[in-house]
């Protein structure tokens, strides 16, 4: 069955692979293990580009690198949102000595991702581009374009869900329905060295 794989690279990130050896992910491998039955004919993979942070200065570069790693699959596409950061005040578990209840905190959202997904998700039912739509998200809010391209356009959308809780509302929404596992993600890893129309790169060595 010819499948379009619709990425949320934020939810993918920080679901299964932050904090992890499992970074260099080969999202053509990952499908080979996930769903092997199915004929991957593109991926679509949504982010946002990540900014410089003081504890964190190298972090736009490795982003770079690694959207250059997936631009080595065929058919991918990457689809852009935006970060917003903005101070806000959080209340603390404890209050201080001082009696003070609130800190103020940096705190940065994606913005456009999955409002992002859902349109191509639709949009691409609607043109007959695929014949079964994977998405790789835990994000419970997908939920009404995966039942709207099911029941609309008669098309089967499955789910591998990278989140470590089980996300209910996509398992019971979805005709398929697949945790990610740490196996998985081992089995699925780029090469240390790639190769592009630029030359060589390598794999981040702090990943």
């Amino acid at each position: 069955m010819k499948t379009m794989v619709y990425v949320d690279g934020f939810n993918l990130y920080y679901g299964a692979v932050k904090g992890t050896h499992y970074k260099w992910l080969d999202l053509q491998a990952l499908c080979r293990v996930m769903i092997p039955t199915n004929t991957v004919i593109g991926f679509k993979y949504f982010t946002a580009r990540v900014h410089a942070r003081p504890d964190d200065p190298s972090q736009p570069m490795r982003q770079l690198v690694y959207l250059r790693a997936l631009q080595t699959l065929p058919n991918l596409q990457i689809i852009f949102g935006h970060y917003l950061t903005h101070v806000v005040s959080m209340p603390l578990v404890k209050p201080l000595p001082n009696g003070k209840r609130f800190i103020d905190v940096v705190k940065t959202e994606e913005k456009g991702s999955d409002v992002n997904l859902a349109t191509h998700l639709l949009t691409d039912a609607f043109d007959n581009a695929f014949e079964c739509a994977v998405i790789i998200s835990g994000d419970s809010d997908l939920k009404a374009p995966i039942q709207f391209v099911q029941t609309k356009f008669h098309k089967p959308v499955g789910v591998l869900n990278p989140q470590l809780k089980a996300c209910k509302t996509l398992q019971t929404t979805a005709r398929f329905y697949k945790h990610i596992r740490e196996a998985a993600l081992q089995a699925s890893q780029f090469p240390p060295v790639l190769t592009d129309k630029q030359g060589n790169f390598h794999k981040p060595p702090s990943w």
